[in-house]
C-alpha cells in the first residue's frame, strides 16, 4: 500500500528539528522493509507566517509498505515524534499526518495555499477528513497545516536536495567543528551544482546553522549525487551521528510562483511599478523608497543585512521602472497602519535618466564656477573670473547599476530564496524515480 506521513511543529527556539525525527524514522522504517518511493521531503511553506519556528518547514515521507506493517509503523512514527518534539515549549505544537494513497485535489489545494497565505486549522482538518486520513496532534492544531501541506505538495515542478548531517547528543549546544578552509574548497569545486555554502563577501561559512539544534551541517546542490560529492570534500572535527538526502523547494522561489500583485499582509508580493521617490538610507543602514504600482502607493525597504543588494536599492531614483519580491509586514506611521515590501528580490526593468543642473567650469583655472549673487551672473572664487554670459548646463549621471535580477547577499538569502547561480538551472518536472544509491546513513 502507498503511504504518505507528514510532520510538522516539533522544534522549538530551545532545539529539536523536523528533519531529524524524519532522519530517526528513514532508518527505522528501512529495518522494517518499507521502500521510499521520494527522497524524504522537506517543503518550506510561506515565510512571512509570524508564529513560525525558524525556517517555517514541514517533511512528508512517501512510502511503499506492506499493509501488515502499518499499525506497528503507525506506532514507530508517533512514538518517535514524542520522544524528540519539544512538547510543552512555548509555539510548539506537533502534528503527524498518515494518508494512505494520493493527496486529494483539495490537500493539493490547501498545499498551494500555504505557500503564500495563512491556512487555519479548520481548513486543514476538513481537508484530511474528505480524504480519509488520519491525524494526531500534540497541541493547539497548528501543526496540523503544515503537516498536510507537505503531504500535498509533491515538489513536481523545481526542486533541489539538501543532504543534512546530525550531531551526536553530546555535542549539542557547543560550537560546531566544520573546518572552513575545506568549505571554501568544496564550494569552489562543487559550484554552480551547489550553492548557499559559502558567502566569499563577507567570508562566511553558511552551511552551519548556529543554534542549539542538531543540524551539523546542511549541503545544498542540483542532484543528489552533487551533495554527496560535496560531502565527501568538507573535513569534520566531531561525531557524525547519521545524514539523509531530502528533497526539497529550497532555492526555488515556489512562494512567489502564484502570488497576487495586491499586498496583503504576512504574505509574498510581486509588484511592477515605478519608483515614487529617491530612497532614504535611515538608522542602521535601512534603505527605503516608495513604489507606485497603478493608483497604489507602496513602501519598499531593503534592510542592512542584505549587504549590495541595498546598495542597489539605494542607486533608485524617480521614474526607474522595477518589479519587486517580498513579504509583507504591516506597522504604524502617525498611530495608523502601514504596510511595508520587505524585498527579496528585485528586477529592474528599465532606468530612467539621472539628468542634474550643474555649474560650468572656469575656462581660465577649471574650477566650477559659482553664482555671484542674484542677477550677476557666475564667478570663479579661485581666480576672479566671472561671466553673465554662460548659464548652467544639463549633465546626464552615470547610474553605476544596469537592467537584471538582484538579490540580497548569500549570508542573507531566505529558504526559498533563488541564487543567481540557479538561474538556468530550473527543473521543469521530476522524474518520479525512489532514491538510487547511498542516500542515507545508518
Amino acid at each position: 500500500m502507498r503511504l504518505q506521513i507528514g510532520i510538522d511543529d516539533t522544534d522549538s527556539a530551545k532545539g529539536g528539528c523536523t528533519t531529524y525525527i524524519a532522519a530517526l524514522l528513514v532508518e527505522k522504517f528501512s529495518r522494517m522493509g518499507a521502500r521510499f518511493a521520494d527522497y524524504p521531503n522537506i517543503v518550506r511553506l510561506n515565510p512571512n507566517i509570524p508564529y513560525k519556528t525558524r525556517g517555517n518547514a514541514a517533511v512528508a515521507l512517501r512510502l511503499q509498505i506492506p499493509e501488515s506493517i502499518y499499525e506497528e509503523l503507525r506506532e514507530v512514527t508517533l512514538g518517535t515524534v514524542e520522544e524528540n518534539s519539544q512538547i510543552g515549549e512555548q509555539g510548539t505544537d506537533p502534528a503527524v499526518i498518515l494518508l494512505r494513497n494520493k493527496a486529494t485535489p483539495q490537500i493539493t489545494k490547501l498545499s498551494r495555499e500555504a505557500l503564500t497565505s495563512i491556512v487555519s486549522v479548520r481548513e486543514a482538518v476538513r481537508a484530511l477528513r474528505d480524504a480519509n486520513g488520519s491525524a494526531v496532534s500534540y497541541g493547539s492544531g497548528f501543526g496540523l497545516v503544515g503537516a498536510l501541506a507537505a503531504v500535498g505538495q509533491s515538489l513536481e515542478g523545481d526542486h533541489t536536495y539538501e543532504l543534512i548531517a546530525y550531531r551526536s547528543r553530546r555535542n549539542l549546544g557547543r560550537p560546531r567543528l566544520v573546518d572552513k578552509d575545506s568549505v571554501i574548497l568544496m564550494d569552489q569545486t562543487t559550484s554552480p551544482n551547489t550553492f548557499n555554502s559559502y558567502d566569499a563577501e563577507h567570508k562566511r561559512v553558511l552551511i552551519t546553522p548556529h543554534g542549539p539544534d542538531p543540524v551539523l551541517l546542511g549541503l545544498r546542490g542540483e542532484t543528489p549525487e552533487a551533495v554527496r560529492s560535496a560531502f565527501r570534500l568538507i573535513r569534520i572535527r566531531e561525531p557524525i551521528e547519521r545524514w539523509v538526502i531530502f528533497r526539497t523547494n529550497h532555492g526555488t522561489e515556489a512562494h512567489f510562483r502564484s502570488v497576487q500583485s495586491s499586498p496583503g499582509i504576512n504574505r509574498p508580493v510581486s509588484m511592477r511599478g515605478v519608483v515614487h521617490d529617491r530612497p532614504q538610507r535611515i538608522s542602521g543602514g535601512h534603505v527605503f523608497f516608495k513604489l507606485l504600482s497603478g493608483r497604489r502607493v507602496v513602501e519598499c525597504a531593503a534592510f542592512e543585512p542584505t549587504g549590495r543588494f541595498k546598495e542597489v536599492v539605494a542607486k533608485l531614483i524617480p521614474g526607474d521602472e522595477v518589479t519587486v519580491f517580498g513579504g509583507v509586514r504591516t506597522h504604524e506611521v502617525d498611530h495608523r497602519p502601514s504596510i511595508t515590501v520587505n524585498l527579496e528580490k528585485i528586477i529592474v526593468n528599465r532606468l530612467s535618466d539621472d539628468i542634474v543642473q550643474r555649474n560650468p567650469q572656469c575656462p581660465k583655472c577649471g574650477k566650477r564656477l559659482k553664482s555671484a549673487g542674484r542677477g550677476q551672473g557666475l564667478r570663479c572664487s579661485r581666480c576672479g573670473y566671472s561671466t553673465r554670459k554662460v548659464s548652467k548646463q544639463f549633465v546626464r549621471n552615470d547610474r553605476m547599476i544596469e537592467p537584471g535580477v538582484y538579490v540580497p547577499d548569500r549570508k542573507a538569502h531566505r529558504h526559498l530564496t533563488k541564487p543567481l547561480s540557479r538561474y538556468g538551472m530550473e527543473k521543469g518536472s521530476w522524474d518520479g524515480k525512489p532514491p538510487m544509491g547511498t542516500w542515507h546513513s545508518p
